[in-house]
């Protein structure tokens, strides 16, 4: 049995990850593992994560999607999930799901306009940084 490893595509500074498969908790955590690597390998800023293939979610997959989003802060990068199903917000709202360090947007070029905001306002700060 091959196991579903969901592909991470390098678009400039930020890594873009689309879910088109059913995410069972093996994938999310092969996506976690890769994701990090690829974040580190590739000084990646921040990570647009398209779910909007995904009609349904479970706990396990909005923790993962948490957890994902915690590491790559730790590792310097900002996490935008996209696409979101409106049946997928209701289900984590009722699981007690805030994601948070999640940031959302409705699609893919509003998402990597947020990226893109947000490394030019940390570069921004430490430019100013080295002026005082």
């Amino acid at each position: 049995m091959t196991m579903e490893r969901i592909p991470i595509l390098k678009m400039g500074r930020f890594l873009l990850v689309s879910i088109q498969v059913d995410m069972d908790d093996r994938t999310a955590l092969t996506l976690q593992d890769d994701l990090t690597a690829q974040i580190v390998k590739h000084r990646a800023k921040g990570v647009l994560i398209d779910i909007s293939s995904l009609d349904v979610v479970d706990s396990f997959i909005g923790r993962m999607l948490a957890n994902i989003a915690a590491m790559a802060r730790i590792l310097d990068a900002d996490t935008v999930v996209v696409g979101m199903q409106p049946a997928v917000a209701i289900t984590l709202v009722e699981l007690g799901l805030s994601l948070k360090g999640v940031r959302s947007a409705l699609n893919i070029e509003r998402g990597m306009e947020l990226l893109q905001a947000d490394v030019a306002a940390a570069e921004g700060m430490a430019s100013g940084d080295l002026e005082d």
